[in-house]
């Protein structure tokens, strides 16, 4: 976990992009993976460890309607979650976790039913309208085990988003030096 949250802190940085994390099941955990590297405070703004589902309403801009038919282990929630965190530090990125550590299913969902989400400055070719990305989990394990690999799975969902955004730009950056399209 620490080389992947090392790898997303060193990818920020050298862009000169920023993270905001919102937090459910995982506590703070995924702070903590981040703050653990050394330089993070370049590109690391801060957290939202909202826990309690009306915090996710009131702090991170989660509809409220959302909330009332489906819970808080839900895609869309866990969408909201990283865009309304993004909206409320003033990031480039945003990243979520929700879903059931245990040990007693919640909202009808099993433990280790997870959602991890990302949001960020995506480009049109990217072809997501809202500028989200949703991972639906179904995890293993007891309690610690369950958040660590929600941990590991949100950082790993932001690492293949900045890898893939790198790797676009710097095609488009060959294809104008070469003359192309």
């Amino acid at each position: 976990m620490s080389s992947t949250a090392a790898d997303v802190v060193r990818l920020l940085t050298v862009r000169g992009e920023t993270l905001a994390v919102a937090e459910s099941l995982t506590g703070g955990m995924v702070a903590a993976a981040l703050t653990a590297v050394p330089g993070a405070s370049k590109a690391f703004l801060g957290s939202v460890t909202a826990y309690a589902t009306e915090l996710k309403r009131e702090v991170l801009g989660v509809d409220g309607e959302l909330l009332a038919a489906r819970g808080a282990v839900d895609p869309q929630v866990a969408a909201q979650m990283a865009a309304g965190v993004r909206t409320a530090l003033g990031a480039d990125w945003g990243i979520a976790t929700t879903g059931v550590a245990g040990p007693d299913p919640q909202d009808g969902h099993p433990v280790g039913t997870v959602f991890v989400a990302v949001d960020g400055p995506f480009g049109a070719e990217q072809g997501c309208a809202d500028g989200g990305k949703v991972e639906a989990l179904r995890l293993n394990g007891d309690r610690a085990e369950i958040r660590m690999e929600s941990v590991r799975s949100v950082l790993a969902l932001l690492l293949r988003e900045l890898a893939s955004e790198q790797t676009g730009n710097e095609r488009a950056q060959d294809t104008e030096r070469n003359g192309g399209f």
